[in-house]
C-alpha cells in the first residue's frame, strides 16, 4: 500500500504541479506589485491593531478569523513535518520550504482577498467562504463542478491532514513521554488518549465556529509562544553551529548528496519535498484558510487578505525555521531517507532539556494537535454543507471522533504519503480559480490601496 502511494505521491508532486504553483505564485506577485513585501508593513499594523478587535455582526473579528486559520496551519505540520523534510530531502528542502512560503504569502493573501469578495451569508448569519464559493461566484455556474470537487477533496483531508496526521504525531509524543521514564506506551494508554480527544473534538465541533474560533484565539497564540521558547532555548544553547546549519539549509538545496552523504538523491527531490511539505504546514494554494478568514467581519476583502500574509510568515518563516534550526543545531544523528515524525524534533529538545523536554514537547504536540482538528474541523464541515446542504453539520462531528480513534493506532508513513497526495489535488482547482480570477485580484488590491492612501492623507 505504502508503495503505490509513494508512486501516486510521485505523480502528484512532479514537475506539472510545481510548475503550477510557482506560475501562480510568481503571476500574484507580478500582478500585485509583491504584496506579500510592499504590503507587509501595513499587514502588521492591521495584525497589531486587530489583536483586541471584537466581533461583531455574523462573522467574527480579523484576529479570531487569523486565529482559527492558524490553528489548522500551525500544527503538528510544524513540528513532524519539517523534521520528515529534513530527513527526506536533507536540509536543503527547507530552503525551498522558504521559497515556497515568500510565494505562498502572496497566494495566501490572492486566496483569502477573493474568498472574502465572494462569499455567502448563510441561514444561521454566519459568512461562509473559500475556493468552493470563489469558483461558484466569480467563475459561474457552468464552474461548480469544479467546485465540488473541491469540496469532496476538501472533506476527505480533513479527515486526513486535518485529523489522522495530528492524531498519529501526538501518539509520537506520547512514546517519546513513555520512554523518558522507561515505560513502553500500552495499548490502553492510547486508548485513553484517543478517547479523550475524540470526546472533546466532538463537543468542540459541535458547537460551530464561534465556538472553534473562541478556543483557537486561546490555544494558538498560546502553544505558539511556549514552543518558540522551547526552541530558542535549544537553539542558545548551541549556538556556535547555528551558522552551519544555515549553511547546510542553502548549499543542501543545490548539492544535497554532499550534506546528507548521498542518502538524498539529487536537488529537485529537495524542491519536491521542501515545497510539498512547505504547502502542507502552510496550506498556501490549497485555499483551505481561506474558508476560515471569510467569517471575519472587514469592510474591504484585502484588509483580511492582509492577515493571509501574516499567517504565512508565522508559520513557515518564524515556526518552520525554528524547528529546522533546533534540528539541525542540535547535534542528534538525523536518519536520513526515513521519516520519524515528530520524534526527530523531540530527540533535538531531550538533547539539552532531557526528559522535561520530552514531557514539553508532548504537552506542545497535544495542544498543536487539537487545535488543527478543531480548524479543519471548520473545513471539513463547509465542505461538507456545500456538497451535501446543512445538515451535514450534525453528522460530520462524529465522524471526526471517530477517526481519532482509528488514527491512534495506525501507521505514521501511510497517512503523511496520503495527506500528501491530498494537499497536491487540493492546489489543482484552487490554482487554477485564482488564475482565472486574476483581473479582480488586481481590482480588490488597487482599491484598498487608493482606501489606504486616503486614510494616511
Amino acid at each position: 500500500m505504502v508503495e503505490i502511494l509513494e508512486q501516486l505521491h510521485a505523480i502528484v508532486w512532479g514537475a506539472p504541479a510545481l510548475i503550477l504553483i510557482i506560475f501562480v505564485g510568481i503571476c500574484v506577485c507580478l500582478k500585485t506589485g509583491f504584496c506579500q513585501i510592499t504590503l507587509f508593513p501595513d499587514a502588521l499594523r492591521r495584525f497589531r491593531s486587530s489583536v483586541c478587535t471584537a466581533s461583531g455582526g455574523g462573522g467574527t473579528s480579523g484576529y479570531r478569523a487569523l486565529c482559527t486559520a492558524l490553528a489548522a496551519t500551525v500544527g503538528t505540520g510544524n513540528i513532524a513535518g519539517v523534521a520528515g523534510a529534513i530527513c527526506l530531502g536533507g536540509p536543503g528542502a527547507i530552503f525551498w520550504m522558504w521559497i515556497c512560503g515568500i510565494l505562498g504569502m502572496g497566494i495566501k493573501y490572492a486566496e483569502v482577498t477573493l474568498a472574502v469578495h465572494f462569499r455567502n451569508k448563510s441561514n444561521l448569519g454566519e459568512w461562509h467562504g473559500g475556493p468552493m464559493y470563489m469558483i461558484k461566484n466569480g467563475l459561474g455556474e457552468k464552474w461548480l463542478p469544479l467546485a465540488n470537487i473541491y469540496c469532496l477533496l476538501g472533506l476527505f483531508a480533513s479527515f486526513g491532514i486535518g485529523n489522522a496526521t495530528q492524531i498519529n504525531a501526538l501518539m509520537s509524543g506520547l512514546s517519546m513521554a513513555f520512554a523518558a521514564i522507561e515505560q513502553p506506551v500500552n495499548q490502553f494508554w492510547k486508548l485513553v488518549v484517543g478517547v479523550v480527544l475524540a470526546v472533546s473534538v466532538f463537543v468542540m465541533l459541535r458547537g460551530g465556529a464561534k465556538r472553534i474560533g473562541a478556543a483557537a484565539q486561546q490555544l494558538v497564540p498560546a502553544a505558539s509562544i511556549i514552543y518558540l521558547i522551547i526552541c530558542i532555548f535549544v537553539i542558545g544553547s548551541n549556538i556556535a553551529v547555528v551558522d552551519d546549519a544555515l549553511r547546510s539549509i542553502v548549499y543542501g538545496a543545490f548539492h544535497p548528496r554532499a550534506v546528507t552523504g548521498g542518502l538524498v538523491g539529487s536537488a529537485f527531490a529537495a524542491l519536491r519535498i521542501g515545497v510539498s511539505r512547505g504547502i502542507f504546514t502552510n496550506e498556501a494554494g490549497m485555499g483551505t484558510a481561506s474558508i476560515a478568514h471569510a467569517g471575519a467581519d472587514v469592510e474591504q476583502a484585502a484588509e483580511q487578505g492582509l492577515m493571509g500574509i501574516i499567517e504565512v510568515f508565522l508559520d513557515t518563516i518564524l515556526i518552520c525555521t525554528m524547528t529546522a534550526l533546533t534540528i539541525l543545531t542540535s547535534g542528534i544523528v538525523i536518519p536520513y531517507g526515513t521519516d520519524p515524525g515528530a520524534q526527530l524534533t523531540g530527540e533535538a529538545v531531550a538533547s539539552v532539556l532531557g526528559d522535561f523536554g520530552s514531557f514539553l514537547m508532548f504537552g506542545t504536540l497535544c495542544c498543536f494537535a487539537f487545535a488543527t482538528i478543531l480548524g479543519w474541523g471548520l473545513y471539513g464541515v463547509r465542505c461538507a454543507e456545500f456538497l451535501f446542504g446543512s445538515k451535514a453539520r450534525m453528522i460530520f462531528p462524529g465522524c471526526q471522533a471517530i477517526v481519532v480513534l482509528w488514527a491512534v493506532f495506525s501507521e505514521t508513513a501511510t497517512i503523511w504519503v496520503a495527506c500528501d497526495i491530498l494537499n497536491g489535488l487540493m492546489t489543482i482547482p484552487n490554482l487554477l480559480a485564482l488564475f482565472l480570477l486574476m483581473n479582480e485580484l488586481v481590482r480588490l488590491t488597487q482599491q484598498y490601496k487608493e482606501k489606504y492612501k486616503q486614510r494616511m492623507k
